[in-house]
């Protein structure tokens, strides 16, 4: 990951976040437009954190260098950009938004949502990932998760619980057949627990998982969960 922003102290805070999560690694840093775009190109990174403001050129004329050096070279590897910015203006959204960013997030912001949304681009690319191990054509529903959407009519989330977050609960649940209590799934996913078991209960309420009881010496039983279908 490359993490550019003009203020020093924030591009550190910014990396130390991403540096803890597992799975992200943060290669460089960049202070202004310049310097992102020849760092970009070098380190070939996923994920560029991109602010908005910079002293030599705004963040979106970035990303709109780097899709056009992309589409002039089919062999240049692709980035994608989330945004971190105090830029509020619904215009400059907007322009982030038609620019192919994956998300927006506003300073200042609790660290728990850039986490957040961290773990949404891992989701994102798991799945992307599994369709070309599958090497088959993307079905509907396939898509819908991608880009976050359901066809019309289907059932939502409750009230309170994020699409992404409940991929990335899923999938934890996939890769540990056995089971996870509440506590472990939280853990492998740099989740709260409360909010872990939310989704949890609601897999199980839909039958999406399937609740066990593991009774120790003292004590509530604990709760374990394990994927169906």
């Amino acid at each position: 990951m490359l993490v550019v922003d003009d203020d020093f102290m924030v591009a550190k805070l910014h990396s130390r976040y991403v540096s803890a999560m597992d799975g992200f690694t943060v290669v460089g840093v960049a202070h202004n437009g310049a310097e992102a775009l020849r760092a970009a190109g070098r380190l070939r990174p996923d994920l560029i954190l991109l602010d908005i403001y910079l002293p030599d050129m705004d963040g979106i004329s970035v990303l709109r260098e780097l899709r056009a050096a992309e589409e002039r070279d089919a062999d240049r590897h692709s980035a994608d950009a989330l945004f971190i910015t105090a830029a509020r203006d619904a215009g400059v959204v907007r322009a982030a938004l038609r620019a192919g960013a994956l998300h927006y997030l506003i300073k200042p912001f609790h660290r728990s949502a850039l986490v957040e949304q961290l773990q949404h681009v891992a989701s994102l690319r798991h799945r992307l990932d599994a369709l070309d191990e599958a090497r088959k054509d993307a079905r509907q529903e396939d898509v819908d998760h991608i880009f976050g959407t359901r066809p019309p009519g289907s059932r939502g989330l409750p009230k309170g619980l994020a699409a992404h977050t409940a991929d990335l609960v899923e999938r934890i649940l996939r890769e540990h057949p056995g089971g996870l209590s509440a506590s472990e799934c939280a853990q492998a996913g740099s989740l709260s627990r409360v909010s872990t078991r939310r989704y949890l209960e609601y897999f199980a309420e839909t039958g999406r998982a399937e609740v066990t009881l593991r009774y120790g010496g003292t004590g509530r039983p604990e709760r374990r969960y394990r994927a169906l279908g």
